[in-house]
């Protein structure tokens, strides 16, 4: 098939080369043209305007966005909603918000354009590994495409969710779940580590041994033995921990349904806890806990 890979960041790039990969036609735009000259090396057609993009595919045009979640993509909607056509679509494969894929579907069905939203997990070893996709739309658009994700897929790894908005709501529910098993991990961990029997222990060997049958093996472990290879400590790293809004969508969504989902909110929690090593909250139950029991605290060499 012929496809339009819009953004070549981290996951666009390695998505259009694997889509070349599988024999289908690339024709791939970036903001900036040092990326689409790349992947212009390796057999894409390049575009350097969407509306070049638009003219070197045939109908119906099929536009794949990989861009940051927001206002770049309702700046790039507005911009294909002028110069598609009836019946072209566009695929949202970005983390976006469940409820921008409703609104946004809405407003290119004005002028007939078809909408997809595609919740993308793979990370970087997508390429060689394969992605896994959670698609929204119609069932007819997701057969027209469906020889585009199982390029993109490994065996199994991509499932037509429902209408408009399903493929990003099971994407945000999926990352809820990837902090709580991260946060899960980080706390065993730094058990390990506070715990008399610290200097004793490899943490990559017991990543690797917890991998091996255990009931909570798991990729994110394989990650967990790699960077203890390179880091035994993790020392070269900080412990800020940034999040990219699904997990606080997940939590709001659990709010608003009324679902009780405390180790994803308590995960979310950790990581904006994490920004702060020396935070007003913790100062101050140390000091309530001095007041009301005598206990002793740690005095700030900071002023």
């Amino acid at each position: 098939m012929k496809v339009a890979m819009i953004g070549l960041g981290r996951m666009g790039m390695n998505m259009a080369r694997r889509l070349l990969q599988g024999g289908h036609e690339v024709v791939a735009y970036n903001r900036t043209a040092k990326k689409t000259d790349e992947i212009a090396g390796e057999g894409a057609k390049p575009a350097y305007t969407l509306l070049e993009a638009k003219d070197r595919l045939s109908s119906p045009r099929v536009i794949w966005l990989m861009l940051p979640a927001g206002s770049a993509i309702d700046e790039h909607l507005l911009q294909l909603k002028d110069i598609l056509s009836p019946g072209d679509i566009v695929i949202d494969g970005g983390n976006s918000y469940y409820k921008d894929a409703v609104r946004r579907a809405e407003s290119l069905a004005e002028k007939e354009i078809r909408f997809m939203d595609v919740g993308v997990s793979g990370g970087i070893w997508g390429l060689k590994s394969g992605y896994c996709l959670m698609i929204g739309g119609t069932e007819e658009t997701f057969y027209l495409l469906e020889p585009i994700f199982k390029s993109l897929a490994p065996k199994d790894g991509y499932l037509h969710c429902g209408p408009v908005g399903a493929g990003h709501f099971v994407k945000m529910v999926h990352n809820g779940i990837e902090y709580g098993m991260m946060q899960a991990y980080g706390e065993g961990f730094q058990l390990l580590e506070a715990s008399a029997y610290a200097q004793s222990l490899d943490y990559a060997k017991v990543a690797h041994l917890w991998n091996q049958g255990s009931v909570i093996r798991s990729w994110l472990l394989e990650l967990a033995e790699t960077a203890f290879s390179d880091d035994a400590k993790l020392s070269g790293i900080s412990g800020y921990v940034e999040d990219s809004g699904e997990g606080r969508w997940t939590v709001n969504q659990a709010i608003e349904t009324g679902v009780s989902a405390p180790v994803m909110t308590l995960s979310l929690m950790s990581r904006f806890r994490s920004r702060d090593t020396n935070s007003f909250s913790d100062r101050l139950v140390a000091a309530l806990r001095r007041e009301f029991g005598g206990h002793k605290v740690v005095v700030s060499k900071k002023k």
